[in-house]
Order: C-alpha cells, then structure tokens, then sequence
C-alpha cells in the first residue's frame, strides 16, 4: 500500500477538509495518507527542502518550489472579496509607509498581498498566533492576521485597518488566492491525480456530513469554542472554490504571481499550465 505523507495546518477548515480520509469515511484507492500537521510557514519551509510527498502551501511560495511539485486543482483557500486583515489598536488608515507591521511568514500570500499593496513597511515576522496579542500590547504598529484571528481579532478590541481580499477584489474584480496544496511529481502524474482526486473526495463527504465534520473540526479551533463561529470561517475557506479550481480562480493566480513578479517580489515568472494542474 503506497503511503503519502500529507502535511496540512492545524486549522479547522484543513481539519473539516481532511475529515474523511482521517477518520476512515471514504475509500482512499489503495493508499495510506498518513496527516501531518504544522504550521503555514513551517509547511513552506519544509516544501522547499522537497520533505513531503504532499502538502499544504502558500500561493507566495509556489513559483519557488513548482519544478518539483504539481499543484493540485482541490483543497486551495480561496477568498472572495475577503482575505488577510490588517488590524491595528486605533482606527488608523491605511497609510503603513514606516509602520511596524506583524507578519505571519516570509513565505505566506498575506505577506505577498501586502507588499504589493505597500512595501514600504518595516516587516516584523511573528507566529501568526502571537500577532493580536504583540498589537495588543503594542510592541508593534499594525498585524497582518490569518487564520481564526480574521474573526476573532476584534474581541481584543482592535480595529480593521485593511482586508487585502476586499482591496484585492478591488482591483482585479477576482477572487484572492491564499492557500493550496501540492503534491511531489516524483510520484507521477497519475499517482498524483488519484491523490487530488481523494482529498477531493474527502472534502466532498465532509460538505455532505456537516454537522459531525464540523464538530472534529472543532478540535481544532484555535481561540474559537462557538460552533457557530466555527462553521462560519469554514465555509469562508471551504466551498465549491475548495472542491475545484476553477477558470476564475486560476486567472486569479496567475495574477497575483504576476503582480508579484513585476512588483520585483518574486523573482521570476511562473507560467500556470494545464498539465502542471493535477
């Protein structure tokens, strides 16, 4: 039985999505998908030293690692006209020119966003879960949240200063891309479109079982013990965006790669083709 390492975050939408092929609810063809669970920025240190044979990743990281792995069509985070917050102890505007903001990850899309949004800031990189409470205590300007804390962030009584999904939506009239996974070619490509089409699968059947896919996801649930608020930030990152890239969001990726490049962020252009879509 072939085994596929697949590293994810331990969030409740990766948690809501893995759902089936952890607990044993769908058929997984033959092979043994064993989680592993760290977190964003860890994951895309680890995918660029080749560790996994699947794995979650930024969309910022994906032009560094793509000569080795394809990106697989399902399980990507997706905004629509929501994204990364930018949260500050006042009600600042936007102007961040100088400022000290947090950030979750060198390699994450949020740090991407904002750099192309502004990048003349003075980036203080900080785990994503330590963020609110550095703004808090005032140790830094502004905080680039991810994750839980886009829901969360105000119960610390900190204001929105910029949603880069809205500000992204703005300017491309398209969905941001934030999240994907992708997975080794070294395991070829059938192998590799078996793999995409299980998680595709898995996530299927947790839409589908809701209420019991929810209540592990739960478990899972940094800062949030309300279902309800539980179910709300799934459904932002787990929808029919999720189950299947489609066309939009696939324009959309090119774009956001694109900008990165001519923005001299990423050092060099990725073509998105068909065949490097599993």
């Amino acid at each position: 039985m072939p085994k596929i390492n697949f590293a994810h975050s331990p969030d409740a939408d990766d948690a809501f999505m893995f759902y089936g092929i952890e607990n044993k609810k769908i058929d997984t063809n033959g092979f043994e998908i064993k989680g592993i669970l760290s977190d964003i920025e860890t994951l895309n240190s680890r995918a660029l030293n080749f560790i996994y044979e699947a794995t979650a990743i930024s969309f910022h990281l994906y032009p560094y690692i793509a000569k080795n792995y394809y990106l697989m069509k399902t399980g990507g985070s997706i905004g629509y006209k929501y994204g990364p917050v930018l949260v500050s102890k006042s009600k600042a505007g936007k102007e961040i020119k100088g400022k000290l903001i947090g950030i979750p990850g060198k390699w994450t899309t949020a740090y991407l966003l904002l750099k192309i949004f502004e990048d003349k800031f003075k980036p203080v990189f900080i785990p994503f879960d330590k963020i609110i409470d550095e703004v808090d205590a005032g140790k830094i300007d502004a905080g680039l949240i991810i994750h839980e804390g886009q829901i969360t962030y105000s119960e610390k009584n900190l204001f929105k200063i910029l949603d880069l999904g809205e500000w992204w939506f703005e300017k491309t009239k398209l969905p941001v891309p934030l999240g994907c996974n992708v997975i080794r070619k070294d395991l070829g490509i059938e192998n590799a479109r078996k793999i995409s089409e299980i998680l595709k699968k898995s996530i299927l059947y947790s839409i589908k079982h809701k209420k019991e896919a929810i209540s592990y996801a739960s478990k899972f649930a940094r800062n949030l013990n309300d279902l309800n608020k539980i179910e709300k930030f799934v459904d932002m990152y787990v929808n029919n965006r999720t189950i299947e890239l489609g066309d939009e969001d696939i324009r959309a990726i090119k774009i956001l790669l694109n900008e990165g490049y001519k923005k001299g962020i990423i050092p060099f252009k990725v073509e998105l083709k068909a065949d490097e879509i599993v």
